[in-house]
C-alpha cells in the first residue's frame, strides 16, 4: 500500500512522556498535526506540520539518507522498508511507520529498560 496522502492526527499515546524522554517537552503542541507524504516508488517526501512548525524530510528507501530531527538537527541513517513498514533510527529513538486500514500509524520508541513508546494514529483526509 502506498503511503501517499495527507493525514491528520487522530489519537496518540504517551506523547508527553515521549517528549520528556527525548528532552523536547518545550516542543509540545496541542494544535492540529498534519502529515503529508508523497511517495514515488522508493522515494519519499515526508512533511509534518503543526500550528507553528513544519518538519520536512526527503529520503529513499534502501539508502543512507540525510534527515533532520524535529529540532532541525541533521543526521544520516539508512531507511529500511520491511514487511510494509518504514523503519528509521533517529538519534534518540527508533521510528516505525505503516499503513493500517487506510490510517498512518507511527511508533517512536526510545531505547533502554525505561524506554518510552509513542504511538500516533493519523486518519487520511
Amino acid at each position: 500500500m502506498t503511503f501517499t496522502g495527507i493525514y491528520e492526527l487522530e489519537t496518540q499515546e504517551n506523547y508527553v512522556e515521549f517528549l520528556e524522554a527525548i528532552d523536547l517537552l518545550k516542543a509540545k503542541t496541542d494544535g492540529k498535526v498534519i502529515t503529508e507524504i508523497q511517495q514515488d516508488g522508493n522515494n519519499f517526501t515526508w512533511t509534518q506540520k503543526s500550528t507553528n512548525h513544519t518538519w520536512p524530510n526527503t529520503f529513499t528507501v534502501g539508502q543512507e539518507c540525510e534527515l533532520a530531527t524535529m529540532t532541525g538537527v541533521k543526521f544520516k541513517a539508512p531507511v529500511i522498508m520491511e514487511n510494509g513498514q518504514l523503519k528509521i533510527q533517529f538519534p534518540m529513538y527508533h521510528l516505525t511507520a505503516e499503513m493500517v486500514d487506510d490510517k498512518l500509524v507511527l511508533i517512536c520508541a526510545t531505547p533502554g529498560e525505561k524506554g518510552v513508546t509513542l504511538k500516533r494514529v493519523f486518519r487520511r483526509l
